[in-house]
């Protein structure tokens, strides 16, 4: 059953006047410093005494002071309403230039392909943005984790996100190293994967990624096995570099060791292609400037 809960208003009014008042120990210096008439400062003075039910002043026709309640009132409520002008401020400077701490969610394989050419000259762009990147393969809440906003690939991304892409679509590429290949042979049908060992990836939600191939409009998903499960593509790649067997990779990943000779891509007549990948966002609010100029920075160092 709903309980009945009255919410508390006016709390702060008054407050503004009152210190206004005290500061200049004159109503007409406070009225002109606040832009309101004499008469209306007089009132709100009023309207909080009534409410606190307590003299905050001693007025005569030459002065004005403090009673005693209006000097406790002043010693607690002076640095309370200043803290609360501050933190006012700093919510604005948030919401109108690119400053505080700016926190994304990222696969570890993006690290060094996407954001290490860039964080440099971001953080010397903007030196009041704090960058934090954690580095995880988990699909997390960015609301409850805390997210500024996420990098992930396109097929990954919930559908209520504001995605935004940073690379082209791009091909899954199955990679062995040559000694691997040399030992086992190369196989030239996805049937031929049986005889292979492939090293497999686990999902964050706890399921193991089948391996993708498409034969024309058809898309096939193949079941394989082998001796390795990694929860991240780095892995795979460190593992398929070593001979421990073949690994499905998305292609930017495996570039830089295809181009050494380390690792070479098989079947890639029916490779399957990914959207690419896209930094997202709940995009339930207006954009901060931090995340802003994060998003215009990384897609002009792609």
């Amino acid at each position: 059953m709903k309980q009945n809960y009255t919410i508390r208003h006016g709390a702060l009014e008054g407050v503004e006047v009152f210190l206004a008042v005290a500061r200049h120990r004159n109503f007409r210096r406070a009225a002109a410093d606040l832009g309101v008439t004499p008469s209306a400062v007089s009132q709100a003075v009023r309207a909080l005494e009534a409410r606190l039910g307590a003299a905050l002043f001693v007025r005569t026709t030459r002065s004005v002071g403090l009673t005693e309640a209006g000097q406790r009132f002043l010693d607690r409520a002076g640095p309370g309403f200043e803290e609360i002008v501050a933190a006012g401020e700093a919510a604005r400077d948030i919401g109108q230039r690119p400053t505080g701490l700016l926190r994304l969610s990222v696969p570890r394989a993006v690290v060094p392909l996407i954001l290490e050419p860039v964080i440099a000259s971001f953080c010397q762009a903007y030196p009041e943005v704090e960058l934090e990147i954690a580095a995880s393969d988990e699909m997390v809440d960015l609301a409850t984790g805390g997210f500024d906003a996420g990098i992930r690939l396109g097929q990954f991304i919930a559908t209520d996100m504001v995605a935004v892409r940073l690379t082209p679509s791009f091909r899954f590429v199955v990679v062995g190293s040559p000694d691997y290949l040399e030992r086992h042979g190369r196989p030239e049908r996805i049937e031929d994967l049986r005889q292979h060992a492939c090293l497999r990836l686990r999902r964050s939600n706890g399921a193991i990624a089948p391996w993708t191939f498409v034969d024309g409009n058809e898309v096939i998903e193949a079941m394989v096995s082998g001796p390795l499960i990694a929860h991240d593509y780095p892995t795979l790649l460190g593992a398929a570099m070593r001979g421990i067997g073949l690994a499905q990779i998305p292609r930017p990943v495996a570039e830089g060791p295809i181009a050494q000779g380390k690792l070479v891509p098989v079947l890639d007549a029916i490779a399957a292609t990914t959207p690419g990948v896209f930094l997202y966002h709940t995009g339930k609010r207006q954009i901060l400037p931090k995340l802003r100029a994060f998003i215009d920075h990384l897609k002009s160092g792609i």
